[in-house]
């Protein structure tokens, strides 16, 4: 029987399991849809079947697991996750240590996960130091300094969605996240009806994946909404470049995929406003991996027992 690296995602919305090689590629892939209603048991049944389904073909040599949410690397608790109950400092490592057997098991946070791969693989292959945000149902960062993953002080770190933005209190997920992103594409709606982006949506969410479309179109109050994420994302990573200079950030999750549009907006915003000593600022680019980032940077963390 061979033996496999595996690389698991937990998210708020989706679970991947993939087997991979010594270079961290994948080989085979399950993917499901987290259930809410069901709670973290129903994801973590959901993971034994397939890890189960693996055990039958292969043996498991090392674990990495990409989770959305604070991990403490001391404790190997999950503190929680901000999408679905029942993470509370959950022993997400003795866990899967127990059950399927095996001693090597390497966990981080699903942005420090995603950091790794596109720092080792991605868009940020041979630049250092590397700052990854994801704009996804949440916004998280991960950093990496020559290759290697950077842990602050347990039990998290690069929590860049909550900074404080706006006087008011508002953070960068509040403003800049896919959820906020969509209610505010919403309210536009509500108050313009005959609008070009009311035409195009389909009344089923994610109404960002409209934006660009009526921006196209001619929708000019889109592009306000555009405009103001662009400038509140770049404030936001221009706290980054003060603190930390990486050599290339790289933004990826689902807003991500709006694109060129997108990089080019917050670059020319975030050389606008940080100090003149760090101009041009860092390279802007758009992840690579997609979907594949987290489970990809799960295998990386497998792979450190190789």
């Amino acid at each position: 029987m061979d033996s496999v690296f595996v690389g698991i995602e937990i998210g708020g919305t989706k679970i991947q399991v993939v087997t991979g090689d010594s270079q961290a590629r994948i080989l085979a892939r399950k993917r499901f849809v987290a259930d809410p209603a069901k709670g973290g048991e129903g994801i973590r049944n959901q993971i034994v079947k397939a890890l189960k389904q693996i055990q039958l073909k292969h043996s498991i040599c090392a674990i990495g697991v990409g989770f959305g949410g604070p991990f403490n690397q001391e404790t190997g608790l999950t503190c929680c996750s901000h999408q679905v109950n029942g993470w509370d400092k959950f022993p997400l490592r003795k866990w899967l240590s127990d059950q399927f057997h095996v001693v090597n098991v390497n966990i981080s946070n699903d942005a420090n996960t995603a950091a790794l791969a596109e720092a080792r693989v991605g868009e940020g292959r041979g630049k250092s130091p590397v700052f990854y945000i994801t704009l996804g149902s949440g916004i998280g960062g991960g950093l990496i300094v020559d290759g290697k993953l950077y842990n602050g002080a347990l039990p998290t770190e690069m929590e860049i969605g909550h900074i404080r933005i706006k006087n008011d209190g508002e953070t960068l997920e509040s403003c800049c996240s896919g959820w906020s992103v969509d209610k505010r594409l919403r309210n536009y709606i509500e108050a313009n009806s005959d609008s070009i982006l009311a035409s195009l949506v389909d009344g089923r969410g994610s109404e960002a994946k409209y934006l660009l479309s009526a921006i196209n179109e001619g929708d000019e109050g889109v592009r306000v909404v555009f405009d103001e994420l662009c400038q509140d994302l770049a404030f936001g990573l221009s706290h980054v470049v003060h603190l930390l200079n990486p050599e290339v950030i790289v933004i990826g999750g689902g807003l991500s995929l709006i694109g060129e549009p997108l990089r080019l907006r917050v670059e020319e915003n975030l050389k606008r406003i940080i100090m003149e000593a760090m101009k041009p600022g860092p390279i802007i680019r758009l992840a690579m991996l997609k979907e594949d980032a987290v489970p990809i940077g799960a295998l990386h963390l497998a792979l450190m027992y190789k």
